[in-house]
């Protein structure tokens, strides 16, 4: 099983100033990291893209691509690309571009992402929601898969007869995952498709995504697919500190961001009863000390059988200090545990 983290970018709000963290400044930190995640051992990091105040990153393959020519093993994925209302031939431009430049550690996840402001940004209409998606994607595997593209569809111009350039480096294929937050319709998608699916699981208890990740297998060896090949990744909040006053203290970066997300959604203010309830063997946070969460992480290999585990490791913006310190916990001891 692959361990790697993810991240969004968060950035902390001083309420003295009213203004977020430096977007400049937390990118640097970013870079860092990923570059001491591949010191310690780790399989992926995976970057997402947003669209707001409080996110640094609206172009993860940029980030990618910095951090491409300083890492030497560790792969390097969106997490996701909001296909949607992206440019499939851009999109595959860019991550074979970065798959060049790292030597072939070039990853896409895909998905619909948990916000829409890159809608109307971008000119695109949340009416075609569900449409646009699903010919993006088929656009965006048709460039993947073949070299010269004969396409067409209702919301883009088609495409007669082209290449798409520079090609990746596995005969022009760059492994493309299907992220889901739990619809039954993408998940079937991605098992007819035979795509790897990575499913975010961020709150609750991840026993209530069995039937989910039960419903893929099947589907997938129903459209015929290589059981063999078959992937399957979680995508959950992570956070490493052998110390009880940090792993304590990490509620108040957890709040932050759950009640600013939750403001815009009729969420009711997070609580401490709900952090350590995640944090629980059942729960959805995998906070805690490197046996705790290596614990909790091989739970879920034996619940869902995963082949990979991504711990999103940023949420509410933790100091540089006390992330590195977790990205090293989880390289130096968490991983070690699991495998």
């Amino acid at each position: 099983m692959e361990l790697g983290i993810g991240m969004f970018g968060d950035l902390a709000y001083d309420q003295n100033t009213g203004k977020f963290r430096d977007a400049g400044v937390k990118i640097k930190e970013i870079l860092e990291q990923i570059k001491l995640m591949d010191e310690v051992g780790l399989d992926v990091f995976a970057m997402g893209e947003h669209h707001r105040p409080d996110y640094a990153v609206s172009s993860p393959e940029i980030v990618l691509a910095a951090a491409a020519s300083t890492t030497k093993n560790i792969k390097l994925a969106s997490g996701v690309t909001v296909l949607s209302s992206a440019e499939p031939v851009k999109v595959y431009e860019d991550f074979s571009t970065v798959d060049l430049i790292s030597d072939g550690r070039a990853e896409i996840f895909v998905g619909r992402g948990s916000f829409i402001e890159s809608f109307p940004l971008y000119g695109y209409s949340l009416n075609d929601y569900e449409q646009l998606f699903e010919e993006k994607l088929d656009l965006l595997l048709k460039i993947n898969n073949e070299e010269n593209v004969t396409w067409s569809g209702q919301l883009r111009a088609p495409m007669q007869d082209q290449t798409v350039y520079p090609r990746a480096k596995n005969n022009g294929k760059l492994p493309i995952w299907i992220a889901v937050g739990g619809t039954p319709q993408s998940v079937l998608r991605a098992a007819k498709l035979g795509l790897p699916l990575i499913v975010a699981i961020i709150g609750g208890m991840p026993i209530q995504f069995k039937n989910l990740i039960e419903f893929y297998k099947q589907e997938y060896e129903k459209a015929g697919h290589d059981m063999s090949q078959m992937q399957i990744a979680i995508h959950s909040h992570t956070f490493v500190s052998d110390q009880k006053e940090v792993v304590d203290g990490y509620f108040e970066n957890y709040k932050s961001q759950m009640d600013r997300i939750g403001a815009t959604r009729g969420w009711s203010p997070y609580t401490r009863m709900q952090y350590d309830g995640g944090k629980s063997k059942d729960g959805a946070l995998f906070i805690g000390s490197p046996e705790e969460v290596a614990d909790k992480i091989a739970y879920m290999k034996e619940i869902f059988g995963i082949t990979r585990f991504i711990g999103h490791m940023d949420v509410g913006d933790p100091s540089h200090d006390i992330m590195m310190k977790s990205i090293e916990l989880f390289g130096d001891k968490v991983l070690p545990i699991v495998k």
